[in-house]
């Protein structure tokens, strides 16, 4: 009876001991991407405030965006609405990962999509510009403008490849690491939050 008494409770502190680390894990990666998330909100705000003084100088003036932004725009802001519809349709594994069932992989796939048309769609913008004899050094606004769309799609660029390593994972295996899914929907839905302010800056101020 002692014995099988002292049986279970070895047994039980090491599953206990085995979940710390994981659980550890998780709020380690938790806490990285709201580290990450905040070093760029902090130079995207460096950014601003660098455009608010450069804007009470003489040779500033104003630029007409190209339209094609507008689709970008949808574009992305539609990317988090797939993202989201995918994220439902995850099932949870015993061993607590994430498993495609369902429209789940379909709805990932078009998110991917509408990601890197919206970067496309950027390099087009930058051709209209271009094409209208507007470029980086021609005045302050237009060096803010691709200065801060570069920046961005850089940025994005990172969602995209943690969306090609999900779509990876669960092409191999069908599961992904809940943690992993759920901290590339926390950034994506950022990048998209955060395009949405650097557009209504772009055509208040630039």
């Amino acid at each position: 009876m002692a014995s099988s008494t002292a049986t279970a409770i070895v047994t039980r502190a090491g599953r206990q001991s085995g979940a710390r680390p994981a659980g550890s894990a998780e709020r380690a990666s938790r806490s990285g991407i709201w580290v990450g998330i905040f070093a760029i909100t902090m130079s995207f705000m460096a950014f601003t405030s660098a455009l608010f003084v450069r804007e009470g100088s003489n040779d500033w003036g104003h630029l007409v965006l190209p339209s094609i932004l507008y689709l970008n725009t949808l574009a992305l802001l539609a990317s988090s609405v797939t993202f989201e519809l995918s994220r439902r349709q995850m099932g949870l594994t015993s061993g607590g990962r994430l498993r495609s069932q369902g429209f789940a992989g379909v709805w990932l796939l078009v998110t991917l999509l509408l990601g890197m048309a919206f970067c496309v769609g950027q390099y087009f913008a930058w051709q209209d510009l271009r094409a209208q004899g507007i470029y980086l050094a021609t005045n302050p606004n237009s060096s803010f403008f691709y200065v801060l769309t570069f920046i961005h799609v850089l940025h994005l660029t990172a969602g995209i490849g943690a969306f090609l390593y999900v779509l990876g994972r669960l092409a191999a295996n069908g599961t992904v690491r809940r943690s992993f899914f759920d901290n590339t929907a926390v950034y994506w839905h950022f990048m998209g939050a955060l395009w949405v302010y650097l557009f209504m800056l772009c055509r208040m101020k630039l």
